[in-house]
Formats: C-alpha cells, structure tokens, sequence
C-alpha cells in the first residue's frame, strides 16, 4: 500500500467521525455557508499567481514549520501579494485542521483553497461551512465520473475546483467546468519531482485552461520556467515555510521575480 492509499484508508474514518460530530443541516446553518466567495481565477490573473500554502508537515519531508502560527502566515502572505492562500486540513499525514481555514477567514481577503483529500460529499459542504472559496480534486483518488459530480456539487456551492493531475491518464478526468488544473511537478506515489513532465501534460490540455504548478517550486528559476512555459498560477508552501519567517521569504521571492 503506497502512501496515497494509506491517506485515503484513513480520509474514509476521518469522514465518518466528521459526520457524526457534525450533521450536514449544521453545517449549513454556520456563519460562513452563506457568504459570497472570492474568485481564485480572477485573483490569480490580477495580483503575483502564487497560492501560498501553510504547511506544517508531509509524509515525504516530516516536519517542515511546527512553530509559525497561521493567522500570521497567511496575513503576511496577503500583504506581499499572494492570489490566494492554501490551508492543509488533513491532521494525520500533514498536521493541519478544519480550524485554520475558520481561523483566518475573516481576517484576509483573498481567496483560500482548502487542500484536502475529498472523496466524500460531505467534506464539500464542510468546506463551505469553514469558509473555503476553492476546493481540490486530486485525480489520483477519484474517477473521472467522481470529478465531474464533485465540480457539479462544489459549483452548486459556489466554490471553485482546482484539479490536480500528475500522468497522461489521468487527463481524461478533466472536464468542461473544472474552473482550473493543478499539475502536480511532484509524483504523490514516489515524491519524485519532474517540471519538464508537468510542461508535457500541460501542453496536452485545451487552450485557455487555466494551469497551476503544484508542488516541487524550489528557486526562482524553477519559478520563472515554468512561467516562461505558460503556467497561470504557482502553488508553493515548502519553499516559505521550511525558514524561520515565512511571510518575509514570500515578500523576498515577490521582489525577486518582479525583477
């Protein structure tokens, strides 16, 4: 069993707790279900394209940033030009919680990806409840029929999909109303990190898909690469947040690319 199997064994028991803690009537009766969310597409074409993630651990790097708190991350991201911000929820494999998302919400303004691993409806209107924008579909653990019904359900929520594809076979789950592609430079099954296969799959996708580079983002170089190939957005965490202040580092790596 590869690491992603284990990740999903385990999605399934956290969903069930969930369920039990939570009904789905309460969560749609919470203070953020109704709010209008921030668009992920515009954001990224009107300020740096970075998504900046939050991350405190993974299963391939361990611990990465155990003593940042989040409020202050992510409003330092904000403040140097970040398009959105990306909040891990999974507690077991990345150290992250529900809570983070509900801590910030209401104090940053741009839009905020709840980076997760969803194979359940509810986890959808979950995170609605927490006050998401734009929610991920990872094609490694879904069928192309789960993606197609998961976007219908995210869009009736008014949350954008960002899914994420890592081989040639997994561009089939891409449909018509996925709102943007993630390709991911790092293989979720072996963690090993390849942009040259990224540029490859993105070349295969329909004209005027919006692409993000996920994952493996270490210089400015690796940066400005993948830009020069075309991609619209840059989702990067472990660059930030392997140093002692995350939100400085960002706002040098903005300085440096608007050279």
């Amino acid at each position: 069993m590869n690491i992603l199997d284990q990740i999903i064994e385990n999605k399934r028991g956290e969903v069930v707790a969930a369920k039990s803690t939570r009904s789905l009537n309460e969560l749609q009766d919470s203070e953020f279900f109704e709010r209008e969310t921030f668009s992920l597409k515009k954001s990224l074409t009107e300020r740096s394209g970075i998504i900046a993630e939050f991350k405190r651990q993974s299963p391939s790097k361990g611990i990465i940033n155990d003593h940042s708190a989040v409020l202050d991350v992510a409003r330092s991201y904000e403040k140097s030009g970040a398009s959105g911000i990306s909040l891990l929820t999974d507690h077991h494999f990345f150290g992250g919680s529900p809570s983070d998302i509900l801590s910030v919400r209401n104090e940053i303004t741009i839009p905020i990806l709840r980076k997760d691993f969803m194979i359940d409806e509810y986890q959808f209107h979950e995170a609605k409840a927490l006050g998401a924008d734009v929610v991920l579909l990872i094609a490694a653990c879904l069928t192309a029929s789960q993606v197609q019904e998961f976007t219908d359900l995210s869009h009736s929520l008014g949350l954008e999909v960002l899914l994420e594809i890592h081989t040639e076979e997994e561009l089939a789950h891409f449909n018509s109303n996925i709102d943007l592609v993630g390709i991911n430079n790092r293989n979720l099954k072996d963690f090993k990190v390849d942009l040259q296969h990224s540029v490859t799959l993105k070349n295969q996708l329909p004209a005027g898909i919006l692409t993000v580079a996920e994952s493996g983002i270490y210089s400015v170089e690796d940066f400005k690469f993948l830009k020069q190939k075309g991609f619209d957005g840059f989702l990067m965490g472990e660059y930030f947040m392997k140093n002692e202040n995350p939100g400085k580092v960002f706002q040098e790596f903005i300085s440096k690319i608007s050279m």
